[in-house]
């Protein structure tokens, strides 16, 4: 894993140089360690979940930074309330010195709080994500992420071509980003890998971080929403089926949300829309861990699958975001959008660079009603060309404003 070369090392190793600390989080076994020790491959490493690591620091917190001032990685660091009160007083004892601390955290909801109350203005932030297509195949980052790093012009879109093969790019939109099981290339193991993550997220994680909550309904609730993955949820439906009212479900949502195993995508608004629909989208941010929970385990059977283009909405979507990130891009956010009268467009950017309006489709072929709802958000928001997100070989103009990139292009 520590030998795939990941898109974000130039990004971490920048924001070291800006910080005392930086902090790499996101779900468990996304690679947050190899990435870790492979930035800083010198530094002493302390993993607060192995019991001696963690009774070493936290007995005396303060002697263990004493002794250990700087050049220092703490895996999993949300396990100890302690280290980040301590730390900041080490941080603050040389505040203008950087390059300190590489801390990693798998779970959002305790480490964001945990950071807010002692660290904030101290340390950066940077999710890891699963591997990206292009990191698995061993790709540099895509030109595509250059086309937002200033004011959006299709032009700089035109001259790009696929690095990964329409094959190629199926091939892992299957088997997902989860850095062992997609590298082993062995179905049995792929199938065990993704069974025994499941059951650790539940009866580990869950458990630890909501200690009443009732883990059979949650497992229920969880099955149910893989198979709403890429869509619009309905709560009230969902409480009615798990038998839960539906203040649960909004809290079991922001539960998976927040241990970065579902993302939320909010509703676009603007004055512009009259008749918007407010109901957030969401998704399964691993494609292959999708596809384990709905018992899909080939290409025929996702592609004979009514959650087929769902699901491939939702990969291209996930892509497009560990791009932005990957590539540096700031203050930039993703919605959906959705009319009262059922007109969606798949995702939306808005940032420095101004509104992208982008539509998914699984094949390579487009009929007129297709670009549809795309077409009459670009009128209503005076934008000048959208994108197509799709399974061609080539950038091309659809049609008038709307323009075709192939997904091997991501």
């Amino acid at each position: 894993m520590s030998d795939i070369p990941r898109h974000l090392e130039p990004q971490v190793d920048e924001l070291l140089k800006q910080f005392p600390a930086v902090i790499l989080v996101g779900a468990r076994q996304v690679g947050k360690t190899s990435l870790a020790k492979k930035i800083r491959p010198n530094w002493a490493y302390f993993d607060l979940e192995k019991p001696t690591d963690f009774d070493r620091i936290t007995r005396d917190p303060v002697f263990f930074f004493e002794n250990h001032p700087d050049a220092v990685i703490l895996d999993e660091a949300q396990e100890s309330h302690e280290l980040f009160k301590c730390l900041r007083g080490v941080i603050d004892a040389q505040r203008q010195k950087k390059n300190r601390f590489l801390l990693t955290g798998s779970s959002s909801p305790l480490l964001i709080e945990r950071v807010s109350e002692s660290l904030a203005g101290r340390v950066a932030v940077l999710e890891v994500g699963t591997l990206k297509m292009t990191e698995f195949y061993k790709q540099p980052l895509s030109p595509f992420y250059d086309f937002f790093a200033s004011k959006l012009s299709p032009a700089k879109l035109l001259e790009l071509t696929p690095r990964i093969p329409s094959g190629a790019v199926r091939d892992f939109w299957v088997r997902g980003g989860y850095p062992e099981p997609v590298l082993a290339e062995d179905e049995a193991f792929w199938l065990s890998w993704m069974e025994n993550y499941f059951q650790t997220y539940l009866n580990r994680d869950i458990r630890k971080l909501f200690p009443r909550l009732d883990l059979i309904r949650f497992r229920r609730f969880v099955s149910v929403l893989a198979k709403l993955s890429g869509q619009y949820v309905n709560k009230a439906q969902m409480a009615s089926a798990i038998e839960v009212s539906e203040p649960v479900i909004r809290d079991y949502i922001d539960i998976v949300d927040g241990t970065f195993l579902w993302r939320k995508l909010p509703s676009f608004e603007s004055s512009a829309d009259k008749l918007i629909s407010k109901a957030p989208k969401g998704y399964l941010r691993d494609s292959g861990l999708l596809h384990y929970l709905l018992r899909l385990s080939t290409l025929e059977d996702i592609l004979n699958d009514p959650m087929a283009g769902f699901s491939f909405e939702s990969f291209v979507v996930e892509e497009i975001l560990k791009g932005l990130t990957a590539r540096g891009i700031q203050n930039w956010e993703a919605s959906s959008y959705r009319t009262r009268n059922r007109s969606e467009v798949d995702l939306i950017l808005k940032g420095f660079f101004g509104i992208l309006p982008i539509e998914i489709k699984l094949g390579n072929k487009l009929s007129s009603r297709s670009t549809v709802a795309l077409r009459n958000f670009m009128v209503a928001h005076k934008l000048s060309f959208g994108l197509v997100v799709y399974s061609a070989d080539k950038v091309d103009w659809i049609e008038n404003g709307i323009l075709g990139v192939p997904v091997g292009c991501l």
